[in-house]
């Protein structure tokens, strides 16, 4: 291994080499786009709790929208490409990485799973080419873990037409997104159902929350529907009940598993690079003993996420990935990252709680994703139950 700490990244088994040269390159055009639009600016959009709407453009034209996903407009690439793009998006700036995961996975999922050939041929073209961006709109104010059994918000069908009425809460991009997806429950059936509600519907209101400590860059909306009627021809038409809702998830839970090792990852390149470049005593402090521990520490939670992720994304691209598999790459991943955030933020001291050096962005940003796409608990006692063979959630 070379010694030159400019010549050692943070891939440090060399996984990018699992990638033939044609993905490879792609997620290196993702890398060298993070670098040069996104991490220039990204603390000032941070402070502002601003999404910076101005790289949009560039995001479409690496054409990553939908990734793992064929046809419509979407590229039809690997799942293990998909989440290293996660990885690559997350080490530039978590917020942008979730940005892309609600628009090109839950969304651009939902579509691809749950609608008929005629919605898909409506809306997934301009979602892969990011004319329209979406939102996904489950989690509500009083139901989140519970959200499979406690859904709220109501579907009633009144001749051609839905009528929605609930709330739903924590919805990113919900303020500003073209079209949102609602997944609502059937007075008549009780059946969760899934619509899309354009911007602009009476009855739809979409408000930012204010003063969250992490995602800061990612809008999350609380999201108001009253009497919004949506068309049957707005209705997910092959989402029948919350197992089809379960399958989007299911789906982009290995990315934000890896979205949770691009955290690591970049909190651990900016303090490697504070390491090299910070002075006491004399001396760089990389050359202390203890710091060198950190570091080291760092890289194994790295290398280990991102294995265990990597043999996850290769399952789900056999078609064998199982919920409770991603629910342990999810849990054991976030679980990680909390530790390595934590651990960079250590190595600067002081310096490490300022924004100028960017690792306290990563401190706060990885609480959200400790928290979202199912807890570590939740998650847990998903593997739990396979395990054991003893449901244990309530």
């Amino acid at each position: 291994m070379n010694a030159d700490p400019k010549a050692v990244t943070s891939d440090f088994y060399d996984l990018e080499a699992l990638l033939d040269d044609e993905d490879r390159a792609l997620l290196h055009r993702v890398r060298d786009f993070m670098n040069t639009e996104v991490q220039p600016i990204i603390n000032e959009y941070w402070t502002r709790a601003e999404f910076p709407r101005q790289v949009i453009p560039g995001l479409a034209k690496l054409g990553i929208a939908g990734t793992q996903f064929s046809g419509y407009g979407s590229p039809g690439k690997s799942a293990l490409l998909d989440g290293m793009i996660s990885m690559e998006l997350s080490r530039g700036d978590p917020s942008v990485s979730t940005f892309m995961g609600v628009h090109g996975g839950l969304v651009m999922g939902s579509m691809h799973l749950c609608a008929s050939e005629e919605q898909k041929e409506r809306w997934l073209p301009a979602l892969a080419r990011m004319e329209t961006i979406g939102a996904f709109g489950l989690t509500e104010p009083e139901s989140g873990s519970d959200v499979a059994r406690g859904l709220r918000t109501t579907a009633r069908r009144d001749g051609d037409t839905w009528v929605l009425n609930g709330q739903k809460k924590w919805i990113g991009n919900g303020s500003f997104a073209d079209l949102v997806i609602i997944w609502a429950q059937d007075v008549d059936t009780q059946r969760v159902l899934g619509f899309v509600v354009e911007q602009g519907t009476d009855g739809f209101s979409a408000v930012d929350l204010e003063d969250k400590i992490a995602l800061r860059a990612v809008q999350n909306a609380l999201i108001t529907l009253e009497d919004v009627r949506v068309p049957e021809e707005n209705r997910l038409q092959e989402a029948n009940s919350f197992k089809d809702t379960a399958k989007v998830l299911k789906t982009t839970r290995a990315g934000v598993a890896w979205s949770a090792v691009g955290c690591s990852r970049g909190a651990y390149e900016h303090a490697l690079r504070y390491a090299n470049e910070r002075t006491q005593f004399g001396k760089p402090i990389a050359s202390f003993q203890l710091v060198q521990d950190l570091l080291v520490r760092m890289l194994g939670n790295i290398t280990s996420s991102a294995a265990l992720c990597m043999r996850l994304s290769q399952l789900q691209d056999a078609g064998q990935m199982t919920d409770e598999q991603a629910s342990l790459a999810k849990a054991f991943s976030t679980v990680r990252m909390r530790e390595t955030v934590g651990w960079a933020r250590e190595l600067m001291g002081g310096n490490g709680i300022l924004l100028d050096h960017n690792v306290g962005r990563y401190v706060a940003d990885a609480e959200a994703i400790y928290s979202y796409e199912g807890t570590r608990e939740v998650n847990s006692l998903i593997v739990g139950r396979a395990i054991t063979g003893r449901g244990a959630i309530v």
